[in-house]
């Protein structure tokens, strides 16, 4: 049995953008994947979120966990994520950590973003989830700049 191998012209059309630069966005997106592949009481993500933060780390961990459940409950379509490992993103994961960084210092676009990513008009619960992790991450002195 030969195994799949997707084509050089296929991965840059399911993965095409580069990891962020900003090694905050990098721990967040790790931290989002292995939760959105393994579950909220991820240990390994919970592991990475202790070694980024410190003794800090409680309240950027607990509200990741609850955007990401405000996330998956209130999509009304599917959010593609990459393997962990992986050194591309999806286009979700990309408008995530676009959200991520706008949603204090621009609101409305954040919003705008969010309503298309999740297939909602009217997205203000899970923008505010969203906006006390960037707040939370920001306090921490690990504010996202994914753009």
């Amino acid at each position: 049995m030969t195994a799949y191998r997707p084509s050089a012209a296929t991965l840059p059309a399911a993965l095409p953008h580069l990891l962020p630069e900003d090694p905050n966005a990098q721990l967040l997106l790790f931290a989002f994947r292995r939760m959105g592949a393994h579950g909220l009481g991820d240990a390994h993500a919970a592991q990475t979120m202790i070694k980024g933060f410190g003794t800090d780390f409680r309240r950027p961990l607990t509200l990741l966990r609850a955007m990401m459940a405000d996330l998956a409950g209130s999509a009304t379509c599917a959010i593609a994520i990459a393997p962990c490992c992986c050194r591309r993103m999806t286009h979700a994961e990309h408008a995530v950590l676009t959200i991520l960084s706008r949603a204090e210092t621009s609101p409305g676009s954040a919003r705008l973003l969010l309503g298309d990513l999740i297939g909602v008009r009217q997205p203000d619960g899970v923008l505010a989830s969203i906006t006390v992790v960037a707040q939370a991450f920001a306090d921490a002195g690990r504010p996202i700049i994914a753009e």
